[in-house]
């Protein structure tokens, strides 16, 4: 029998497909390792988010409780005159939005005087305003936070009339319609409330 020769044309042939496909296997399996790699960074960097100037976040400044207390007070005392003159002026007594301005001596004679002044047959018509308000005292760190205020109230417009006739009541001559008046509003459980509002006899 004779023996089939491994040289020649077609054992180059086969050695050099062998050849080719072991490179092949290699070059794949280089690759699937670099995918792994720690080292190759393309693929995370390419998806890590870009934060921009606009997407940054804004850090804004803590309100200053000071302040705010103040702004609070003074709105506070706003809404009480608002009520005060809406009380003088209803004679039937259904106004109660005097106590979410006020408590304390200042609501309980509020409305005291408005009932003495309803019972003699008188409402009061027409307007309050205060000036020059400004927050003398602070004590927000006492038990009970409170903030002073000083003003010149005005009640030249706030005048008493016959509930009836509407007529206005004579009232002394020298009266005096603007003057200083000291106020003390207070946090109080329900919210900020004026608890003293004392007319200093000063003209303003």
């Amino acid at each position: 029998m004779t023996r089939q020769s491994t040289t020649g044309p077609l054992a180059s042939g086969t050695l050099r497909t062998r050849i080719a496909a072991l490179t092949a296997i290699l070059c794949a399996s280089a690759a699937l390792a670099g995918c792994s790699s720690g080292d190759d960074t393309t693929t995370a960097e390419s998806t890590a988010p870009t934060l921009t100037a606009s997407a940054a976040p804004v850090s804004s400044a803590p309100a200053d409780p000071e302040a705010a207390a103040k702004e609070t007070a003074l709105t506070v005392y706003r809404g009480f005159w608002q009520e005060m003159q809406a009380l003088y002026a209803d004679r039937d007594g259904t106004t109660t939005g005097l106590e979410q301005y006020a408590a304390s001596e200042t609501l309980s004679k509020a409305e005291s005087d408005a009932q003495r002044a309803h019972a003699q047959g008188r409402i009061y018509l027409g307007k309050v305003t205060f000036s020059d308000a400004v927050v003398t005292k602070t004590e927000l760190d006492s038990k009970t936070p409170r903030v002073t205020l000083s003003s010149c109230l005005d009640v030249s417009q706030w005048q008493p009339v016959d509930a009836k006739t509407r007529e206005p009541v004579t009232l002394p001559a020298e009266r005096i319609t603007k003057y200083q008046v000291l106020t003390t509003v207070e946090k109080w459980p329900q919210g900020w409330r004026v608890v003293r509002d004392e007319p200093q006899g000063k003209k303003c």
